[in-house]
């Protein structure tokens, strides 16, 4: 079951805006709304964070690292709104289909959108949707390419945008809950149905 997207909370239409205080945002978090970070806890996404965030030539608005605690809610959306571009890495390897929550929130709220090409996502989505990246240094090329070139981003945001809330919105998911749990006959197969 997918990640939905909520159209009363994840409204900001963020590739509408032409200025942003930073470039690239991140929230990692070592449980959902634990808090705060635990001491000496490190993780694959630490290393292709460490690796962006050390570029002089991107302006990123991380949390949960570099002892910068995690935020949700109405702070993570605020933070979220200052950035043009989300990267959106789950814990552990890359697995086919898999995201966490974030990924809603990034491409629901018109964030230009990264994401390892090993989650498949490029099933539901096209190059014109979101920027797929194979490994460390085509995610830092892609992100310098989409930071100069804010126009055609912002264009590949908003159609990304537009999907994610047409196809993986929160009554969409809904009926399929409810569909699969009282074994109704669906009309429609979602593109997500595999």
């Amino acid at each position: 079951i997918p990640n939905p997207v909520d159209q009363s909370i994840d409204n900001l239409n963020i590739s509408r805006n032409e200025t942003h205080k930073f470039d690239v945002f991140f929230a990692l978090s070592h449980g959902v709304h634990r808090g705060i970070l635990k001491k000496g806890k490190l993780d694959n996404r630490t290393k292709i964070l460490d690796l962006i965030y050390n570029n002089k030539k991107i302006k990123t608005n991380f949390f949960g690292f570099k002892n910068k605690q995690p935020i949700w809610s109405k702070f993570f959306l605020e933070e979220l709104s200052k950035c043009k571009l989300g990267l959106n890495l789950s814990r552990g390897n890359p697995v086919k289909y898999y995201s966490s929550d974030r990924i809603a929130q990034l491409l629901g709220n018109g964030l230009l959108t990264f994401i390892d090409i090993d989650t498949k996502f490029n099933d539901f989505f096209s190059n014109n949707e979101m920027i797929f990246y194979k490994n460390k240094e085509d995610l830092i090329n892609k992100i310098m390419k989409y930071k100069k070139d804010s126009k055609i981003g912002r264009k590949i945001a908003e159609k990304g945008c537009k999907k994610y809330h047409k196809f993986f919105n929160s009554s969409v998911v809904a009926k399929y809950i409810i569909d699969k749990t009282f074994d109704f006959k669906p009309r429609i197969k979602n593109i997500w149905e595999r």
